[in-house]
């Protein structure tokens, strides 16, 4: 493992919302992070989808840490927006996120939210976002 995926990781695992969701970071590189969330029965809504707010914050905090990496510091968001395009059903939900474009002040990025269905991976949700580097020590 990276020293990079390993702090990743650390920084994941102090925030207590990230711990609820179950998330784990699987990949956390210059050029991508992976951000997974197993699916679990009280992360669904009434008709049996994962939530839209555990899809939102996969999306969210995968991007997070794409901007992250982009900036070596600490981040936060300060806008995004997601499509839904499928019902997340299935196992497991992976986030996919780069840093699409980086300035001194913000950087866009972009993810890919998948739900993993019998072992296929298929398409839940698009999301673009602005992420701004703060001044507060390290990621």
């Amino acid at each position: 493992m990276s020293e990079m995926l390993a702090f990743g990781e650390q920084v994941l695992a102090s925030q207590p919302f990230s711990v609820l969701m179950g998330a784990r970071l699987t990949v956390w590189t210059p050029e991508q992070t992976e951000l997974v969330i197993p699916v679990r029965d009280d992360l669904k809504q009434q008709y049996g989808f994962l939530h839209g707010g555990v899809v939102s914050y996969a999306a969210d905090n995968a991007m997070a840490f794409a901007g992250g990496a982009a900036f070596g510091q600490g981040v936060v968001t300060q806008e995004f927006k997601i499509n839904y395009v499928r019902p997340a059903v299935g196992e497991a939900l992976v986030a996919r996120a780069t840093a699409k474009a980086v300035g001194r002040r913000q950087a866009v990025c972009r993810c890919e939210v998948y739900v993993v269905q019998n072992g296929e991976e298929k398409l839940c949700a698009l999301a673009q976002g602005t992420i701004a580097p703060v001044d507060r020590g390290p990621m």
